[in-house]
């Protein structure tokens, strides 16, 4: 490469000197000529000039390699980031893609609701429109000295219509069916009423640590001498509930008065006013409820409302059923008008006797048993988070005076004795109770809407008053002493609420167990439910008993006691209006039951049935 560029500017010198020996002047030609002879020194001149420029041409060459390798390497760069900030766009692209089809479906669900919102909205604004409205005209509850009295009412127009009459308004008395040769089976009946409408008062006042709470509530479902149907109607008003409550801060409450028995299942822990009543129209409400309506006294504890423990102290009462027993016991007597009971006497029928002529036998309009002592009752209730469970215990004790030369024959220790003797009376008592549990659960929750169903069972002795069908608790013996019947009570229900409907499905039963003993003096079987007993008459219809015709006549040879009783019930209510200004609803109920007895000496085993639809529409106060 050197030798190269060696030879080429020898070539360029050369050539500058020919150049310059042709322009020169012919008179200078041989001074010229002397002039251009080449010397050792001017080629090394040459050669260090022609270095010089190799290494400068050198060194630009390395600068501009140098130069193109940063462009390249600054290109490479320019690339690497054009890349990067390539796939951050597509990324951002994407994302804007998702984003937008996200934001349109969220739109379009928006849209899809925002018709229904509206009505809400609206219907919203109605409201509170007219709850401030309400405000300003008057207020939900009184204040008097710091104490909150609210009202509390609902105004019933309804009907019941049975296949077979029973003589009876919107509450059915399930354990009086009549029997195939009743001339009531013979014969539907209606009855409209308005009986059922409620009022009562809420009074409510705050202490320190401790909420008084007051309560009362009354129906018309009672009746005076002179109530009936013929023109006025005029029926008398009775007390449902009237009690007194101190509730404290700690979780302990005590309560007092006439409520609702602590065997009647609750909804929420074992707070009065919280009682889980069947949703039917029927004011006896369904067999196979557990309840009673009566005094008590009763302590509460509350365990961070997750478990309450409650004891009560209760009325009690004995309702006891036998037959062909001789008069060798008291129970208990009419009541005392002037003690404040219903000393009425009623309920007669007549017989003819073996001689041909009739017999007529009274009883009383109501018996008041002589009770030894309280019912007492305990209860569990438990509220895991889902659902609501009880359990429960009742103890209860029954007495009689015993008259054992009464039905004697001349054997020691009456003998002597001229004709029945109240000598050697003597008191008799006897232990009952039961157990029993209610269990009630969401089947399904969501919003406005939920489906719940709810257990309730009670099995023991002597319990039988506590079922809605007041099968009897006992039954006498021929010694004259009590035999308490063993009976159970069961219902199942499933009930869906909403807003605006509610619908529910009801299926209960009660039975008594028999309890019969045979009496060697009078030849006969005693107590109830005996297969000694006749009901060979039960389908055999029998003439009215006067020319009044309201007194139908009663069967003979038909003693038809209560084995078990069977109900079925679907029913609806819908609310039209449930606002500030109170509650309209209406709801239809259909009813079937049966009444099933103890076969009889011959086998008979008579049942009676009855198929009932009620209506009813009501207002509530808010």
């Amino acid at each position: 490469m050197r030798s190269a560029w060696t030879f080429c500017a020898i070539l360029l010198l050369a050539a500058g000197l020919v150049a310059q020996t042709s322009t020169a002047p012919k008179t200078t030609k041989k001074k010229a000529a002397a002039a251009t002879t080449i010397t050792a020194a001017d080629v090394q001149s040459l050669k260090d000039a022609i270095a010089s420029q190799q290494a400068a041409f050198a060194q630009q060459q390395k600068q501009t390699q140098e130069q193109l390798a940063q462009q390249q390497q600054q290109i490479q760069e320019l690339r690497e980031e054009l890349r990067r900030k390539d796939q951050v766009v597509q990324q951002a692209q994407t994302a804007a893609t998702d984003a937008a089809s996200k934001a349109e479906a969220a739109v379009t669900e928006i849209k899809t609701n925002m018709a229904d919102m509206q009505g809400a909205i609206a219907n919203t604004a109605v409201n509170l429109q007219e709850t401030q409205k309400s405000f300003s005209e008057s207020p939900l509850a009184l204040r008097y000295k710091g104490v909150t009295i609210t009202p509390v009412a609902f105004f019933a127009a309804e009907f019941v219509r049975r296949s077979r009459a029973l003589g009876a308004d919107v509450n059915t008395p399930f354990n009086a069916l009549t029997m195939p040769g009743a001339s009531q089976s013979s014969i539907s009946e209606f009855f409209g009423s308005g009986r059922q409408s409620r009022v009562g008062l809420l009074a409510q006042g705050k202490l320190k640590n401790v909420n008084l709470t007051g309560y009362v509530e009354a129906d018309f479902l009672s009746a005076g001498i002179t109530s009936n149907n013929n023109q006025s109607n005029s029926y008398t008003m009775r007390q449902r509930q009237f009690w007194g409550q101190a509730a404290f801060d700690n979780g302990w409450s005590f309560t007092g008065g006439q409520m609702w028995s602590l065997v009647t299942e609750t909804t929420h822990g074992l707070d009065n006013r919280t009682e889980a009543l069947p949703m039917t129209i029927d004011a006896q409400y369904h067999v196979g409820f557990s309840w009673t309506r009566q005094f008590g006294l009763r302590v509460v504890k509350n365990f961070n409302n997750k478990i309450w423990f409650g004891v009560s102290m209760e009325n009690a009462q004995a309702l006891v059923t036998t037959h062909n027993n001789a008069a060798n016991f008291l129970i208990g007597s009419a009541g005392a008008g002037g003690g404040l009971y219903n000393g009425a006497i009623t309920n007669c029928s007549t017989s003819v006797s073996s001689a041909g002529a009739p017999v007529t036998t009274c009883s009383p309009a109501a018996s008041y048993s002589f009770n030894p002592s309280p019912d007492i009752i305990a209860k569990v209730a438990f509220e895991p988070g889902f659902g609501h469970y009880e359990v429960f215990g009742i103890y209860s004790r029954f007495r009689d005076r015993v008259f054992p030369c009464i039905d004697v024959t001349t054997a020691a220790p009456c003998a002597g004795t001229t004709g029945p003797s109240a000598i050697l009376a003597f008191n008799s008592s006897k232990n009952g109770g039961g157990v029993g549990a209610n269990a009630r659960f969401p089947l399904y929750k969501k919003g406005h809407n939920r489906l719940d169903f709810g257990l309730h069972a009670l099995y023991g002795s002597g319990v039988g008053r506590y079922g809605t069908s007041t099968l009897a608790d006992a039954s006498i013996t021929n010694l004259g002493t009590f035999q308490l019947l063993r009976s159970s009570q069961g219902l199942a229900t499933l009930e869906w609420k909403s807003s605006k409907l509610d619908v529910y499905l009801n299926a209960g039963a009660e039975y008594a167990s028999r309890t019969a003993t045979f009496d060697p003096v009078q030849n006969k079987a005693v107590g109830y439910g005996s297969p000694a007993f006749s009901n060979s008459g039960c389908f055999t219809e029998t003439s009215p008993v006067n020319n009044s015709g309201f007194l139908p006549g009663g069967l003979g040879s038909c003693t038809a006691d209560t084995r078990v009783l069977v109900e079925g019930t679907a029913g609806f209510w819908y609310r039209f209006y449930n606002g500030p200004k109170g509650r309209v609803q209406w709801g239809p109920q259909f009813s079937y039951i049966t009444r099933n007895t103890w076969s009889g000496n011959l086998g008979f085993e008579p049942h009676g049935i009855n198929g009932m639809v009620f209506s009813s529409f009501r207002y509530y106060l808010p």
